[in-house]
Protein backbone atom coordinates (compact mmCIF):
# COMPACT_ATOMS: atom_id res chain seq x y z
CA UNK A 1 0.00 0.00 0.00
CA UNK A 2 1.24 3.44 -1.00
CA UNK A 3 1.13 6.18 1.97
CA UNK A 4 1.28 9.93 1.95
CA UNK A 5 1.15 13.09 4.36
CA UNK A 6 0.00 16.63 2.86
CA UNK A 7 -0.41 19.56 5.31
CA UNK A 8 0.55 23.36 5.04
CA UNK A 9 0.97 22.82 8.95
CA UNK A 10 5.02 22.01 9.42
CA UNK A 11 5.76 17.84 8.40
CA UNK A 12 7.16 17.74 11.80
CA UNK A 13 4.09 19.02 13.78
CA UNK A 14 2.02 17.26 15.89
CA UNK A 15 -0.36 16.03 13.24
CA UNK A 16 1.70 14.90 10.50
CA UNK A 17 4.63 13.52 13.13
CA UNK A 18 1.84 11.53 15.17
CA UNK A 19 2.23 9.30 12.15
CA UNK A 20 5.83 8.67 12.13
CA UNK A 21 7.75 9.73 15.40
CA UNK A 22 7.86 8.61 18.63
CA UNK A 23 9.18 11.62 20.95
CA UNK A 24 8.63 12.78 24.74
CA UNK A 25 7.80 16.10 23.37
CA UNK A 26 6.23 17.46 20.44
CA UNK A 27 8.53 20.64 20.00
CA UNK A 28 11.38 18.13 19.24
CA UNK A 29 11.19 19.03 15.95
CA UNK A 30 14.74 19.14 15.14
CA UNK A 31 18.04 18.38 17.50
CA UNK A 32 18.37 22.02 18.44
CA UNK A 33 15.46 21.19 20.47
CA UNK A 34 16.63 18.12 22.07
CA UNK A 35 17.79 18.72 25.56
CA UNK A 36 21.83 17.79 25.34
CA UNK A 37 21.72 14.80 27.80
CA UNK A 38 18.92 13.42 25.25
CA UNK A 39 20.65 13.82 21.83
CA UNK A 40 22.21 10.75 21.83
CA UNK A 41 18.96 8.19 22.65
CA UNK A 42 16.62 10.41 21.48
CA UNK A 43 16.02 11.54 17.82
CA UNK A 44 14.40 14.60 16.61
CA UNK A 45 11.05 14.06 14.73
CA UNK A 46 12.64 15.56 11.45
CA UNK A 47 15.45 12.60 11.79
CA UNK A 48 12.77 9.95 12.36
CA UNK A 49 11.10 10.88 9.06
CA UNK A 50 14.14 10.33 6.99
CA UNK A 51 15.28 7.67 8.71
CA UNK A 52 13.41 5.63 10.78
CA UNK A 53 10.19 3.12 9.43
CA UNK A 54 7.32 3.67 8.62
CA UNK A 55 8.84 7.95 7.84
CA UNK A 56 11.42 6.56 5.45
CA UNK A 57 8.68 4.46 3.31
CA UNK A 58 6.24 7.21 3.35
CA UNK A 59 5.97 7.65 -0.66
CA UNK A 60 4.57 11.36 -0.82
CA UNK A 61 5.83 14.26 2.44
CA UNK A 62 4.40 17.59 1.54
CA UNK A 63 4.23 20.75 3.59
CA UNK A 64 6.15 23.11 5.78
CA UNK A 65 9.06 23.26 8.06
CA UNK A 66 12.29 23.21 6.40
CA UNK A 67 13.50 25.02 9.19
CA UNK A 68 14.12 21.58 10.83
CA UNK A 69 15.81 19.98 7.62
CA UNK A 70 18.96 21.83 7.14
CA UNK A 71 21.70 23.69 8.57
CA UNK A 72 20.85 27.06 7.06
CA UNK A 73 17.85 26.63 9.37
CA UNK A 74 17.77 25.63 12.82
CA UNK A 75 19.75 22.01 12.92
CA UNK A 76 22.85 21.97 15.05
CA UNK A 77 24.62 18.74 13.46
CA UNK A 78 25.00 20.24 10.33
CA UNK A 79 23.02 17.89 8.08
CA UNK A 80 20.92 18.79 5.15
CA UNK A 81 18.05 16.04 5.59
CA UNK A 82 16.56 16.57 2.13
CA UNK A 83 20.04 15.74 0.96
CA UNK A 84 19.91 12.98 3.11
CA UNK A 85 16.48 11.59 1.83
CA UNK A 86 17.54 11.61 -1.66
CA UNK A 87 20.86 9.56 -0.50
CA UNK A 88 18.60 6.74 1.21
CA UNK A 89 16.54 6.49 -1.89
CA UNK A 90 19.04 6.59 -4.42
CA UNK A 91 21.24 3.72 -1.86
CA UNK A 92 17.81 1.49 -2.01
CA UNK A 93 17.57 1.93 -6.07
CA UNK A 94 14.44 4.17 -5.56
CA UNK A 95 13.70 6.83 -7.74
CA UNK A 96 12.87 10.08 -5.83
CA UNK A 97 12.34 13.36 -6.46
CA UNK A 98 12.33 16.69 -4.48
CA UNK A 99 10.22 20.38 -5.67
CA UNK A 100 10.18 23.70 -3.74
CA UNK A 101 7.70 25.39 -5.82
CA UNK A 102 3.84 25.38 -6.82
CA UNK A 103 5.52 25.40 -10.45
CA UNK A 104 7.43 22.25 -9.57
CA UNK A 105 4.75 20.62 -8.93
CA UNK A 106 2.46 20.83 -11.53
CA UNK A 107 5.60 19.41 -13.64
CA UNK A 108 6.11 16.76 -12.48
CA UNK A 109 4.69 13.56 -14.27
CA UNK A 110 3.22 11.54 -11.83
CA UNK A 111 3.51 8.26 -14.05
CA UNK A 112 6.63 7.71 -13.38
CA UNK A 113 7.31 8.67 -9.55
CA UNK A 114 6.83 6.31 -6.35
CA UNK A 115 8.36 8.92 -3.97
CA UNK A 116 7.97 12.74 -3.88
CA UNK A 117 9.08 15.42 -1.35
CA UNK A 118 8.03 18.62 -0.70
CA UNK A 119 9.36 21.19 1.85
CA UNK A 120 8.17 24.61 1.49
CA UNK A 121 10.57 27.51 1.37
CA UNK A 122 9.11 31.21 2.53
CA UNK A 123 11.55 32.21 -0.91
CA UNK A 124 11.86 29.30 -3.32
CA UNK A 125 16.12 30.56 -3.70
CA UNK A 126 17.35 27.31 -2.34
CA UNK A 127 20.74 26.67 -2.70
CA UNK A 128 22.12 23.63 -4.99
CA UNK A 129 22.97 20.88 -2.81
CA UNK A 130 26.69 20.53 -1.35
CA UNK A 131 26.77 17.06 -2.92
CA UNK A 132 27.61 17.10 -6.85
CA UNK A 133 26.12 13.71 -7.31
CA UNK A 134 22.82 14.64 -6.11
CA UNK A 135 20.75 16.65 -8.76
CA UNK A 136 17.99 18.92 -7.20
CA UNK A 137 15.53 17.34 -9.24
CA UNK A 138 15.91 13.73 -9.21
CA UNK A 139 17.96 10.70 -8.67
CA UNK A 140 18.95 8.05 -11.00
CA UNK A 141 17.75 4.48 -10.47
CA UNK A 142 16.06 1.50 -11.54
CA UNK A 143 12.74 1.94 -9.90
CA UNK A 144 9.95 4.66 -10.13
CA UNK A 145 11.20 8.04 -8.16
CA UNK A 146 9.81 9.01 -5.15
CA UNK A 147 8.79 12.40 -4.44
CA UNK A 148 8.58 14.93 -1.53
CA UNK A 149 8.81 19.17 -0.88
CA UNK A 150 8.91 21.34 1.74
CA UNK A 151 7.64 24.63 1.04
CA UNK A 152 8.01 26.98 4.10
CA UNK A 153 10.86 27.30 6.74
CA UNK A 154 7.86 26.67 9.30
CA UNK A 155 3.77 26.98 8.54
CA UNK A 156 3.00 27.62 4.47
CA UNK A 157 1.18 30.69 4.30
CA UNK A 158 -2.51 31.20 5.25
CA UNK A 159 -4.51 30.88 1.77
CA UNK A 160 -5.60 34.16 2.22
CA UNK A 161 -1.90 35.70 2.14
CA UNK A 162 -0.51 32.93 -0.17
CA UNK A 163 1.31 34.52 -3.28
CA UNK A 164 0.16 33.09 -6.65
CA UNK A 165 3.07 32.89 -8.69
CA UNK A 166 4.48 29.84 -10.04
CA UNK A 167 7.85 30.27 -8.19
CA UNK A 168 5.82 30.09 -4.57
CA UNK A 169 3.60 27.70 -2.84
CA UNK A 170 0.99 25.53 -4.06
CA UNK A 171 -2.13 25.28 -2.72
CA UNK A 172 -3.44 22.62 -0.29
CA UNK A 173 -5.82 21.02 -3.06
CA UNK A 174 -2.83 21.77 -5.42
CA UNK A 175 -0.68 18.94 -3.01
CA UNK A 176 -3.79 16.83 -2.66
CA UNK A 177 -4.47 16.58 -6.03
CA UNK A 178 -0.54 15.80 -6.96
CA UNK A 179 -0.34 13.41 -4.11
CA UNK A 180 -3.67 11.29 -4.92
CA UNK A 181 -2.83 11.27 -8.78
CA UNK A 182 1.07 9.45 -7.56
CA UNK A 183 -0.05 7.24 -4.75
CA UNK A 184 -3.75 6.27 -6.59
CA UNK A 185 -0.84 4.05 -9.23
CA UNK A 186 -0.87 1.52 -6.28
CA UNK A 187 -2.26 -1.60 -7.39
CA UNK A 188 -2.82 -2.41 -3.50
CA UNK A 189 -4.26 1.41 -2.74
CA UNK A 190 -3.25 3.92 -0.33
CA UNK A 191 -3.41 5.40 2.73
CA UNK A 192 -3.12 9.84 2.62
CA UNK A 193 -3.41 11.77 5.40
CA UNK A 194 -3.94 15.57 4.43
CA UNK A 195 -4.19 18.37 7.39
CA UNK A 196 -5.13 21.72 7.04
CA UNK A 197 -3.73 22.80 9.68
CA UNK A 198 -3.85 26.39 9.34
CA UNK A 199 -7.45 26.92 10.38
CA UNK A 200 -6.43 25.72 13.69
CA UNK A 201 -3.38 28.22 13.47
CA UNK A 202 -5.79 31.17 12.38
CA UNK A 203 -8.22 30.23 15.53
CA UNK A 204 -5.38 30.60 17.68
CA UNK A 205 -4.77 34.28 17.02
CA UNK A 206 -8.61 34.65 17.07
CA UNK A 207 -9.03 35.53 13.69
CA UNK A 208 -12.17 35.02 12.42
CA UNK A 209 -12.02 35.80 8.74
CA UNK A 210 -9.06 33.51 7.91
CA UNK A 211 -10.59 30.62 10.05
CA UNK A 212 -13.43 30.69 7.69
CA UNK A 213 -11.05 31.06 4.36
CA UNK A 214 -9.03 28.06 5.73
CA UNK A 215 -12.04 26.37 6.12
CA UNK A 216 -13.07 26.83 2.78
CA UNK A 217 -9.54 25.81 1.59
CA UNK A 218 -10.15 22.25 3.74
CA UNK A 219 -13.54 22.28 1.71
CA UNK A 220 -11.87 22.59 -1.85
CA UNK A 221 -9.38 20.10 -1.23
CA UNK A 222 -12.02 17.46 -0.13
CA UNK A 223 -13.60 18.59 -3.13
CA UNK A 224 -10.31 17.78 -4.92
CA UNK A 225 -9.86 14.49 -3.28
CA UNK A 226 -13.85 12.93 -3.64
CA UNK A 227 -13.05 13.62 -7.98
CA UNK A 228 -9.82 12.17 -7.84
CA UNK A 229 -10.89 8.82 -6.41
CA UNK A 230 -13.07 5.87 -7.03
CA UNK A 231 -16.71 6.62 -4.70
CA UNK A 232 -17.02 3.07 -4.65
CA UNK A 233 -13.63 1.54 -3.72
CA UNK A 234 -12.03 4.86 -1.52
CA UNK A 235 -13.38 5.51 2.50
CA UNK A 236 -12.35 9.15 3.05
CA UNK A 237 -12.88 10.46 6.63
CA UNK A 238 -12.89 14.22 7.24
CA UNK A 239 -12.69 15.17 11.05
CA UNK A 240 -10.99 17.98 13.23
CA UNK A 241 -8.59 16.99 16.42
CA UNK A 242 -10.42 19.42 18.23
CA UNK A 243 -12.47 22.89 18.39
CA UNK A 244 -11.45 26.37 19.02
CA UNK A 245 -12.46 29.06 20.65
CA UNK A 246 -14.89 30.73 17.95
CA UNK A 247 -18.44 30.70 18.63
CA UNK A 248 -21.64 31.49 16.27
CA UNK A 249 -23.78 33.64 18.96
CA UNK A 250 -26.74 36.12 17.32
CA UNK A 251 -29.39 33.81 17.49
CA UNK A 252 -31.52 36.53 16.21
CA UNK A 253 -29.51 37.96 13.67
CA UNK A 254 -31.87 37.63 10.66
CA UNK A 255 -31.29 35.71 7.39
CA UNK A 256 -28.63 37.15 4.92
CA UNK A 257 -27.02 39.25 7.83
CA UNK A 258 -23.22 38.89 7.06
CA UNK A 259 -21.25 36.84 9.23
CA UNK A 260 -18.55 39.07 9.76
CA UNK A 261 -21.79 41.72 10.80
CA UNK A 262 -23.32 41.74 14.06
CA UNK A 263 -26.57 40.64 16.08
CA UNK A 264 -29.86 42.73 15.46
CA UNK A 265 -30.21 42.89 19.30
CA UNK A 266 -28.10 45.12 21.58
CA UNK A 267 -26.64 44.00 24.66
CA UNK A 268 -28.42 43.76 27.88
CA UNK A 269 -25.58 45.13 29.89
CA UNK A 270 -24.02 47.86 27.96
CA UNK A 271 -26.72 48.80 24.82
CA UNK A 272 -23.96 48.28 22.57
CA UNK A 273 -24.08 45.94 19.42
CA UNK A 274 -21.88 42.73 19.12
CA UNK A 275 -20.50 40.44 16.79
CA UNK A 276 -22.29 37.47 15.47
CA UNK A 277 -19.08 35.41 15.57
CA UNK A 278 -17.68 35.65 18.95
CA UNK A 279 -14.31 34.35 20.94
CA UNK A 280 -14.64 32.84 24.38
CA UNK A 281 -11.07 33.43 25.13
CA UNK A 282 -7.74 34.81 23.23
CA UNK A 283 -6.42 37.54 22.24
CA UNK A 284 -8.18 40.93 21.34
CA UNK A 285 -10.17 41.42 24.25
CA UNK A 286 -11.08 44.67 25.69
CA UNK A 287 -12.48 45.60 29.27
CA UNK A 288 -13.72 48.97 27.70
CA UNK A 289 -15.76 47.44 25.23
CA UNK A 290 -13.93 49.66 22.43
CA UNK A 291 -14.29 46.57 19.83
CA UNK A 292 -17.66 44.63 19.44
CA UNK A 293 -15.72 41.74 18.62
CA UNK A 294 -13.87 41.15 22.03
CA UNK A 295 -12.54 38.16 23.54
CA UNK A 296 -14.16 36.94 26.67
CA UNK A 297 -11.13 35.91 28.71
CA UNK A 298 -7.62 37.41 27.94
CA UNK A 299 -5.35 35.47 26.71
CA UNK A 300 -2.25 35.90 24.20
CA UNK A 301 -3.21 32.77 22.36
CA UNK A 302 -6.85 31.21 22.44
CA UNK A 303 -7.30 27.73 23.74
CA UNK A 304 -8.55 24.84 22.37
CA UNK A 305 -12.63 23.80 22.78
CA UNK A 306 -13.71 20.64 24.52
CA UNK A 307 -16.71 19.36 22.98
CA UNK A 308 -17.26 16.91 20.78
CA UNK A 309 -16.39 17.18 16.74
CA UNK A 310 -17.99 15.68 13.75
CA UNK A 311 -16.80 13.26 11.75
CA UNK A 312 -17.66 12.93 8.17
CA UNK A 313 -17.33 10.05 6.10
CA UNK A 314 -18.18 8.33 2.68
CA UNK A 315 -17.22 5.26 0.94
CA UNK A 316 -17.06 1.66 1.35
CA UNK A 317 -18.25 0.70 5.29
CA UNK A 318 -18.85 4.43 5.82
CA UNK A 319 -22.13 4.17 7.11
CA UNK A 320 -21.10 1.27 9.44
CA UNK A 321 -17.83 1.75 10.42
CA UNK A 322 -18.58 5.82 11.57
CA UNK A 323 -22.22 5.63 13.41
CA UNK A 324 -23.11 7.49 16.32
CA UNK A 325 -20.74 8.80 19.10
CA UNK A 326 -17.15 7.35 19.58
CA UNK A 327 -13.69 8.44 21.41
CA UNK A 328 -11.43 9.70 18.58
CA UNK A 329 -8.56 6.86 19.16
CA UNK A 330 -11.03 4.89 17.81
CA UNK A 331 -11.08 6.43 14.49
CA UNK A 332 -7.55 5.09 13.52
CA UNK A 333 -8.83 1.60 14.10
CA UNK A 334 -11.99 2.05 12.01
CA UNK A 335 -9.79 3.02 9.14
CA UNK A 336 -7.22 0.29 9.72
CA UNK A 337 -10.08 -2.42 9.77
CA UNK A 338 -11.60 -0.77 6.29
CA UNK A 339 -8.22 -0.88 4.77
CA UNK A 340 -7.19 -4.49 5.93
CA UNK A 341 -4.19 -2.73 7.59
CA UNK A 342 -2.47 -4.32 10.81
CA UNK A 343 -4.04 -6.89 13.25
CA UNK A 344 -7.24 -6.81 10.18
CA UNK A 345 -4.74 -7.44 7.38
CA UNK A 346 -6.27 -11.14 6.77
CA UNK A 347 -10.14 -9.92 6.15
CA UNK A 348 -9.74 -8.51 2.40
CA UNK A 349 -8.43 -12.10 1.57
CA UNK A 350 -11.62 -13.55 2.76
CA UNK A 351 -13.87 -11.27 0.79
CA UNK A 352 -13.20 -10.17 -3.02
CA UNK A 353 -15.25 -7.18 -2.58
CA UNK A 354 -14.23 -5.04 0.81
CA UNK A 355 -17.94 -4.16 1.86
CA UNK A 356 -18.86 -6.46 4.71
CA UNK A 357 -17.91 -7.01 8.58
CA UNK A 358 -19.23 -11.15 7.99
CA UNK A 359 -15.83 -13.45 8.85
CA UNK A 360 -14.24 -10.70 10.70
Amino acid sequence: MATGIVTNARLTHATPAALYAHAPNRYWEDDSKVPVESRRTCKDIARQLIEDSPGKDINVILGGGRRHWEREGRRLDGRNLVDDWLRDKRRRGLLAHYVETAEELSQLNTRHLDYLLVVKLAVPERKAVATPKLKRGGLGGNSPPTTGGIFAPSHMSFELDRKLSPGDEPSLSEMVTTAIRLLRRNSRGFLLVVEGGRIDHASHYNNAYRVLDETLSLESAVLVALSEVDAAETLVVVTSDHSNMLTLGGLSTTRGNAIFGYDSVMSDVDGRPYSTLQFANGPKFSPGRVSARNSAVPLKWATHGGEDVPVFTRGPMADLLFTGTFDQSYIPHAIAFAACLGEHKKRCSVHAKNYTLLDC
